[in-house]
């Protein structure tokens, strides 16, 4: 697996990096999430699902999923990216687990990733219902606010980096004009919600 900062510094590598695959394999795992959950609550309404599938498939989630076979000792790195810890590393493990994914959908059909997804993703299903994970953040700290100061949390973009097709957003949760935390996501709302999360553990 070869992430585009060891291209930057290899380029005569000879190989193409992750990002084509973690685009195909994040669109394939949320297709795989979504039926599963489907399927599972018959009775649930379009939020709940969300909320689920949003908890499932986050990049804090995934890293672990990557972190359960050492996924990380197969990702090519720069060296600076090789020295990133927490929250950077954990997005880099995100977008590895989704190349292979994409890399299985490709070789294998998306009957095998459907084991895949099963054994690896859905397998902490019940962790995320059991501990509430899928409960929205954002809703969760504005109601925690507001209880004290009346104020409603605010929400900034701090910085985008990646290309268009795997943008990582950093996002800041502001009460007035202080910063109660950072987040980061894929998307804007994710990010807002790993801040929010992130400023409830204060």
């Amino acid at each position: 697996l070869t992430h585009r900062s060891y291209l930057n510094e290899n380029p005569k590598w000879g190989h193409q990096d992750n990002e084509r695959l973690e685009f195909l394999g994040d669109a394939v795992l949320e297709l795989t999430v979504t039926d599963e959950l489907y399927k599972r609550f018959p009775d649930y309404k379009e939020g709940q699902m969300t909320g689920l599938r949003a908890a499932l498939v986050n990049y804090q989630m995934l890293a672990e999923v990557s972190k359960s076979f050492s996924l990380e000792k197969f990702v090519l790195l720069s060296r600076g990216e090789a020295r990133d810890t927490g929250r950077a590393r954990d997005v880099i493990l995100a977008n590895a687990i989704e190349a292979v994914i994409g890399a299985l959908f490709l070789d294998s059909g998306l009957a095998a990733v459907k084991k895949f997804v099963n054994k690896f993703v859905m397998s902490h299903l019940a962790e995320v219902i059991r501990g509430g994970l899928y409960k929205d953040a954002k809703s969760l700290l504005q109601e925690k606010i507001q209880e004290t100061t009346k104020v409603t949390p605010i929400y900034k973009v701090l910085s985008e980096t990646g290309p268009d097709h795997a943008k990582v957003f950093e996002v800041g949760v502001y009460v007035g004009s202080k910063l109660l935390a950072k987040g980061v996501g894929h998307s804007k709302q994710e990010a807002e919600l790993d801040a929010a999360k992130n400023a409830l553990t204060l």
